[in-house]
């Protein structure tokens, strides 16, 4: 068994001894099944730290989950380091292991190579410098408008609201008893148009695109192909893979690519924008959104 198979048997082994932990080995073995990595670089003083725990807390709970201590406990997870992570042929093995072990074994090794490739495939394609452009554009922006329908809608709509933690004027279209292009009426050469569709295209997407082309929004397209309609054309254009072994298309590299355009975004945007998300989250703190843990 590799390296990396025994760290995720430790964490494994956290997850089923979470309930006869103590609320304070609870928050130390939460920040280890969060963050993994984090493990293996990290001295017992540190990661206590980190956890917001005593030293003790992380050794008794490495104990506690079948462990002489915080040193033997680290272990897996120092070696997976000096291993490197999964590699390419590695993945081959254990995907190939997966395969072998039982009926449904061979659909389970060819979602996941799938996903994997899916997102190989679109990010190879794929430069930081187009990104950074088009993260600018959208910074620069009076509007953006996200447009996609069917699956696609709810994806829109999950990068619209995840933008608008921190940036306002993000509209995710069609609205509710609305068309997209009725949507788009207003919208002109200040305001930018992200928009989304894969093979087979669909009409209103694509319809929604030349209308607003003609009222001189700049149109971002992320589809599966270069020669999409909604590509062609487009100032900025994103080509993602979403084959799948299934009937439905995958969502995966989508996904990948609209958080990565979120990020650059961020990243290109002025500070005030960092401002604006701490102001948020800190305000669903004070509603008691988020449960609070446990000092």
């Amino acid at each position: 068994m590799n390296d990396t198979n025994v760290s995720n048997i430790v964490l494994e082994r956290i997850s089923r001894e979470w309930e006869a932990l103590t609320p304070e080995a609870q928050k130390a073995a939460r920040y280890v099944l969060e963050n993994p990595r984090d493990v293996g670089v990290s001295s017992v003083r540190e990661i206590a730290e980190a956890a917001k725990v005593k030293p003790n807390t992380f050794v008794r709970m490495a104990r506690q989950v079948g462990f002489e201590g915080y040193d033997d406990f680290r272990e897996p997870f120092r070696e997976a380091i000096r291993r490197g992570t999964v590699s390419f042929p590695d993945r081959a093995r254990w995907l190939q292991d997966i395969a072998a072990s039982g009926a449904l074994g061979q659909l389970f090794a060819d979602q996941v190579g799938s996903a994997i490739r899916n997102i190989e495939e679109t990010f190879a394609g794929i430069d930081e410098s187009s990104m950074e452009v088009a993260a600018k554009a959208i910074w620069a922006s009076r509007k953006v408008f996200v447009l996609g329908v069917g699956v696609n809608n709810s994806n829109a709509r999950n990068f619209t609201y995840l933008a608008s933690t921190g940036m306002r004027d993000f509209n995710a279209i069609p609205k509710p008893g609305s068309t997209a292009a009725d949507d788009l009426a207003w919208a002109d050469e200040r305001d930018v148009l992200i928009a989304i569709t894969c093979h087979p295209y669909r009409s209103e997407v694509v319809e929604a695109v030349n209308v607003a082309r003609e009222q001189g929004v700049r149109v971002i397209g992320i589809s599966d192909s270069p020669a999409s309609p909604i590509i062609r054309g487009s100032e900025h254009g994103f080509v993602v893979a979403a084959d799948t072994p299934q009937f439905f298309p995958s969502s995966v590299s989508t996904i990948a690519l609209l958080e990565t355009l979120l990020s650059f975004v961020i990243a290109v945007a002025s500070p005030k924008i960092v401002e604006r998300v701490e102001k948020f989250h800190k305000r669903r703190h004070q509603l008691g959104i988020y449960q609070e843990e446990p000092e």
